[in-house]
């Protein structure tokens, strides 16, 4: 693993990263490496211990983006930099080294990319941990009195005592094993759909072989929204048929704009644009609105049908999470409702957009696509039609879904405010600072990863990880979050995304008609500027 003091950044159309020359030397340089003291390159571990000058560095001495909170936001808006604020970080790390400061508007942040500055940071969130608070959807909450679930709420033993209570639902062991064959469900049907699809509308190839290339996001889309409703509901919507309600391309474009919206009211007052009526605040609520009464419909149907049926799990069958709540009865039916809406809102494009760049990074790395499906292939066969078994015997296909992840984090950073004093960089970090882990810029370090590029889920394997650095590994994938602030969704999210590709992958050849590195842009989310076109050609 690459430790040098340079940073890495890939030229565009070349193979591979090449190294920007350190600056001009000053007394004291920090570096990705450690701090340069007259010249000589001091180990982070070795400065932490002894300090620079014997002492710990102040918070205003890490190296900023400029001090005004405001001339930084004309700067943003000038230059576009919200749908490219992953690169304006990596570029950002690029010229000041592996911790820099910025304030934007009224957000203020201290940000860092090393996963041995991550772990400090995680060892100080507390039992109760905290990250931002997305506050136009806080404000949307409370000025349409609605309850907010667990991702918005603030206060923390009412927070813990509802994630424990959705924990048990959500992400045990038991819950997995209870949801996992509705998944399986309804990505084989995904399949199946597809399959008819590439025989109606694709060209045969000479081995009598029927082939499609298409843009596969809507498609997509349609599976998110048609899996998330299955396991919340306890029932299937209809997505994949010919003619997909109306409603549910409504709630999909609901959901893009919401997330589309949100980024720039993150550095303004929200009530401040609401009292001015401003257009942009007015596109964000309307769009959360027609989400939650999209949810409150099928609420309200799913909680009918499970109490005409006298129990919600009527004849031992999984009723959903919805049922599961109710039955349970831990937790007001306001907040569950609360929690079920965010759980929807936030586990359509969540999904959805990391399997389009997993689609074109398997299409356009066949070596890698054939040796994951050979592993799903042995596995599948072996498994006796058990989801569960299936992919306990295919870690490849884990491996890939956190390569995907990596390359193209959802959240392009995971935040936290220190409990206590912390020191990084041997910078002092005073506590309730906000600080943010940037996973784009870390994902993509050759200080980080080897050939960071490379699309390569092998590199997740045990035996591997056991020869890197073990102190830090487990903090270098992180595109769920970590410990109990993780996210809510998070087993729902993988093993949704595990088997459709697993399905994917036993039934079609992937290609793409282009190899060149997809243009990216962040809204709230980091997805493609332009959806990759896929070529599925049956086996």
């Amino acid at each position: 693993m690459s430790t040098g003091v340079s940073a890495c950044v890939r030229a565009s159309g070349s193979s591979g990263p090449r190294f920007l020359g350190p600056a001009q030397p000053k007394a004291l340089c920090m570096t990705a490496a450690g701090t340069v003291v007259d010249g000589k390159l001091e180990t982070v571990k070795a400065v932490r211990k002894r300090g620079v000058d014997g002492r710990v560095r102040r918070f205003e001495e890490i190296p900023h983006t400029g001090r005004n909170g405001w001339i930084n936001l004309l700067k943003f808006w000038r230059e576009n930099r919200f749908q490219q604020l992953h690169k304006h970080m990596e570029r950002t790390f690029n010229a000041l080294g592996p911790i820099y400061r910025e304030k934007v508007g009224t957000l203020s942040s201290v940000n860092i990319l090393l996963p041995s500055d991550i772990s400090e940071l995680f060892k100080s969130e507390g039992l109760h941990p905290r990250r931002m608070t997305l506050e136009p959807w806080a404000t949307h909450r409370e000025t349409r009195n609605h309850r907010k679930g667990v991702f918005l709420k603030s206060n923390g033993e009412e927070w813990r005592s509802d994630r424990l209570q959705l924990n048990k639902e959500v992400m045990m062991s038991a819950a997995v094993r209870r949801f996992l064959p509705l998944l399986d469900d309804v990505a084989k049907d995904f399949c199946r759909m597809l399959e008819d699809r590439v025989e109606r509308e694709g060209r045969r190839a000479e081995e009598a072989k029927r082939s499609l290339t298409i843009d596969p996001s809507p498609d997509l889309f349609r599976f998110a929204l048609e899996a998330s409703c299955h396991v919340l509901y306890g029932e299937r919507i209809g997505l994949f048929s010919s003619s997909p309600s109306l409603e549910s391309q409504k709630f999909i474009w609901a959901v893009e704009r919401m997330l589309t919206t949100t980024p720039p009211l993150l550095y303004l007052p929200p009530r401040l644009l609401l009292r001015l009526g401003a257009p942009l605040w007015t596109e964000h609520a309307t769009a959360w609105d027609h989400i939650f009464s999209h949810a409150e419909a099928r609420i309200q149907k799913a909680y009918q049908r499970l109490s005409s049926s006298g129990t919600m799990a009527a004849g031992g069958l999984y009723s959903g999470v919805l049922g599961q709540l109710m039955e349970k009865g831990k937790l007001s039916l306001d907040l569950i409702k609360a929690n079920i809406t965010e759980l929807m809102a936030g586990g359509v494009d969540t999904t959805a957009v990391p399997l389009q760049f997993g689609l074109f990074e398997l299409g356009r790395n066949p070596e890698v696509q054939d040796r994951v499906r050979q592993q799903v292939k042995r596995s599948w066969a072996q498994a006796g039609g058990d989801p569960q078994k299936a992919l306990q015997g295919a870690p490849l296909l884990k491996g890939t879904i956190k390569e995907i992840l990596r390359l193209y984090p959802v959240g392009i950073t995971v935040q936290r405010y220190p409990v206590k004093d912390i020191v990084l960089q041997n910078y002092h970090i005073p506590a309730g600072t906000m600080v943010q882990a940037c996973l784009y810029p870390m994902g993509r370090s050759s200080q980080v990863f080897e050939e960071p590029l490379n699309f390569d889920p092998g590199r997740w394997s045990s035996s591997r990880e056991e020869g890197q650095r073990g102190e830090v590994m487990g903090f270098r994938s992180l595109a769920f979050g970590f410990g109990a602030r993780q996210c809510v969704g998070r087993r729902i999210a993988e093993n949704e995304m595990q088997l459709l590709l697993m399905h994917i992958l036993l039934r079609f050849h992937l290609s793409v008609p282009s190899s060149e590195d997809l243009q990216t842009t962040a809204t709230l989310i980091l997805q493609p500027k332009t959806p990759p076109r896929i070529t599925f050609s049956k086996l």
